[in-house]
């Protein structure tokens, strides 16, 4: 208590306010001045309180409210932390999934067109069998055909020397029948010399067998038939299941690229919510650790200030108490001799005005304020004894208070402005600096992509430039392989020809019934008429090889003319004997000749024909290929231009916002510049300036309580104040 009452005096006698005493305050009761004292610092107590109160409630809104944010943030966090793992490893098993399932298509692809290939491969084995066996039963039955007609027409003996009966013969030796039948046709067959043929049962036999060749080659037809569709329906069947693979193929072979992309951002977003959730659990936990300190601070706070306005108000009710007035009255002096005996010469007051500003210089040191130096010489002489200096002295000290006054709160503002401005700083470097990792990760992805998409060129360009030579390569082997064909074509044509002109004449000598005569020379109307006329027209020479007409596409080497006169002509021979059986065999042979030139003209035709389709099917798929790849080429140079463009804008922004982080960083260096002295010496400026202002309300105090006039007050006066 006595402590409050002394701190209640001196800021009695060190308050500007109530050291400028009126002449009508000079009566009152000391004790009032003492209780008005103590009520104006119970009421300043109570308003600080106020305003201190409104302060801590708004920052423990922001405690309340940051800290709500920042827990929903760390547990959002913490549950995406908690989820991504399980996508990342449900996004990488759906990756070897899909990886696995790419592999298993193209294998089932690879598979389908195994099988393809397969089909058709026995296909053509078939497809040449039946070829065959039609060719077997199509000669068959021709020469059953032409036996039956010659017996019926009874010239059997001219039959046994045609190609029909020697076919007949083969037939008869390997075909299944009866052994009575069998030895019957082959002596027939064969003409041996006393067999007297009966004709209707040869025609019988004949017949039958005709009969069993026909239905035999309409069940090998049918047969063919039927695997000529079960193979058409397997190749479409197997064509729908390799379209349905490679479209397959192609959705998951994209969907790869789409979850490769996606477990990578996955990853990337783990590191990223990983730090921000260090991040904001830091701040949340130096926010809870600074509101505690806050709260703990307010309670501190709040319990001083309530022991302070209970001392002041035990205090005031002391003295205000009716019995303590009475009680002062009668031991303290009254206020006119109080006032007499605390008035002090203006010498004194003059000094100790000095003496407070005096202070104010040397703790100032060389850095003291102009304005201090004009005080003392204005309290310095004779001539600062009177109160129209003192008041000129008041009034610059006045003006002096202002000012420090002005400039505390420039400073606090300032203060407060370099706070804010570094804070903003900070924040807009952090955030230019995220922004700067994000844009290098966007940029090193493009960098990436741009080196994919450039293989990738690479290699479809490849593809298509070998694709162009092989086709070209299989052009001229498609080429050389037709020629060969034509050549061995028209080669095996001339051969056939040439023997059938040979048989021919042999039948013209041998048999002439078998002989096909030439077909009658077309005469044009000129001719007619010429040889109407009695003109003998000329035929000229058939030409080609030894004058068959049959003429072959090859360089053949002319024979030279014997230009020497021959010999004599040796010795001849005696009576011709036609050679009938020889010619038989002879002509048999050719037909055996013809037979094979046939075979090999039809399997050259019929590989021909596959290696042209083949060929055909080749350029097809190449044409498709080639499409599908430049299709693909265009895209990816396409997407190649956009990536680099879009890495040329990464590029520009991640530049231009380097250049606004080393701005940012500038302005922050210019602002530390300007700040950082004011910020570490702030509280020594305010202290020293709080020391000035200090010591200048105490001279002016001083000054204020210097009076001329109380030295002139009368006995009177003073003694009707007392009353």
């Amino acid at each position: 208590m006595r402590r409050l009452l002394l701190c209640a005096v001196v800021a009695a006698t060190s308050c500007s306010s109530a050291a400028v005493l009126q002449r009508t305050e000079l009566a009152l009761n000391p004790i009032r001045k003492v209780v008005t004292l103590l009520q104006a610092m119970q009421k300043k107590v109570e308003q600080e309180g106020e305003t201190e109160a409104k302060l801590y409630e708004k920052f423990m809104c922001y405690c309340k409210n940051g800290a709500g944010d920042l827990e929903a943030s760390i547990s959002a966090a913490e549950d995406k932390l908690s989820s991504l793992p399980n996508e990342i490893k449900a996004a990488v098993e759906k990756l070897k999934q899909l990886k696995a399932d790419v592999k298993q298509d193209q294998a089932d692809k690879h598979a389908a067109k195994d099988a393809m290939a397969e089909a058709t491969a026995i296909r053509e084995k078939e497809a040449a069998a039946f070829a065959k066996e039609k060719s077997y039963f199509d000669s068959t039955i021709t020469a059953i055909t032409k036996a039956v007609a010659a017996l019926e027409r009874g010239v059997a003996g001219g039959f046994l020397q045609t190609n029909a009966a020697t076919t007949l013969r083969d037939v008869v030796q390997t075909v299944d029948m009866d052994e009575i039948d069998r030895t019957t046709l082959t002596s027939f067959l064969s003409g041996q010399v006393g067999y007297a043929p009966k004709s209707g049962q040869i025609i019988g036999i004949l017949k039958q067998m005709g009969d069993t060749m026909a239905a035999d080659l309409a069940s090998a037809t049918a047969t063919e038939e039927a695997a000529i569709k079960t193979y058409d329906e397997l190749m479409a069947s197997k064509k729908e299941e390799v379209d349905a693979l490679t479209a397959s193929i192609e959705q998951k072979l994209k969907e790869i690229g789409e979850v490769g992309i996606e477990v990578v951002e996955m990853k990337e977003d783990v590191d990223d919510t990983a730090n921000a959730l260090a991040a904001d659990k830091k701040f949340l936990a130096e926010l809870e650790k600074g509101c505690a300190t806050k709260t703990k601070e307010w309670e501190e706070r709040s319990k001083t200030r309530a022991e302070e306005l209970v001392a002041l108000a035990d205090t005031i009710k002391v003295l205000n108490d009716d019995d303590a007035l009475d009680l002062f009255k009668k031991t303290l002096p009254s206020a006119s001799a109080s006032l007499m005996q605390t008035a002090v010469s203006s010498k004194s007051l003059q000094m100790r005005a000095l003496q407070e500003i005096r202070k104010v210089q040397r703790a100032a040191g060389v850095h003291h304020r102009p304005g201090l130096d004009f005080l003392v010489l204005a309290l310095s002489g004779r001539s600062a004894l009177s109160q129209k200096n003192f008041d000129k002295v008041i009034a610059m000290i006045d003006s002096m208070v202002a000012e420090l006054k002005t400039e505390q709160q420039d400073d606090t503002d300032k203060l407060e402005y370099c706070k804010v401005q570094l804070d903003l700083a900070d924040d807009k470097k952090k955030a230019l600096e995220r922004s700067i990792a994000d844009l290098e990760k966007e940029i090193a992805k493009a960098k990436e992509l741009i080196a994919t998409l450039t293989d990738d060129i690479a290699a479809l360009t490849a593809g298509i430039v070998a694709l162009d030579k092989s086709v070209v390569e299989a052009t001229e082997t498609r080429k050389e392989e037709n020629e060969e064909f034509k050549a061995l074509m028209a080669a095996d044509t001339a051969a056939k020809d040439l023997l059938t002109f040979a048989k021919n004449r042999l039948n013209k000598f041998y048999n002439p019934s078998l002989y096909v005569a030439p077909p009658k020379r077309e005469l044009s109307a000129g001719d007619r008429l010429y040889e109407n006329f009695g003109g003998e027209l000329t035929t000229a020479a058939p030409g080609g090889i030894a004058n068959t007409g049959v003429a072959v596409l090859a360089e053949v080497a002319g024979h030279a003319q014997n230009l020497v006169a021959p010999p004599p002509p040796p010795a001849t021979w005696g009576a011709y004997s036609k050679k009938s059986e020889e010619s038989t065999g002879v002509i048999g042979m050719i037909d055996l000749l013809i037979k094979d030139l046939d075979k090999e003209m039809t399997e050259a035709t019929a590989e021909e024909k596959d290696g042209q389709a083949d060929y055909e099917t080749m350029m097809k798929e190449s044409a498709a290929k080639r499409v599908a790849d430049s299709q693909s080429l265009a895209n990816k140079q396409s997407a190649k231009a956009d990536t680099e463009k879009a890495l040329s804008d990464l590029s520009t922004e991640k530049k231009d916002t380097t250049g606004e982080l080393l701005a940012t960083l500038k302005y922050t260096e210019s602002l530390h510049s300007e700040c950082d002295w004011l910020m570490k010496y702030f509280d020594v400026r305010k202290t020293a300036r709080t020391g000035e202002i200090d010591s200048l309300v105490k001279a002016k105090a001083v000054l204020s309580g210097a009076d001329y006039s109380l030295l002139q007050v009368n006995k009177g006066f003073l003694r009707r104040i007392e009353k």
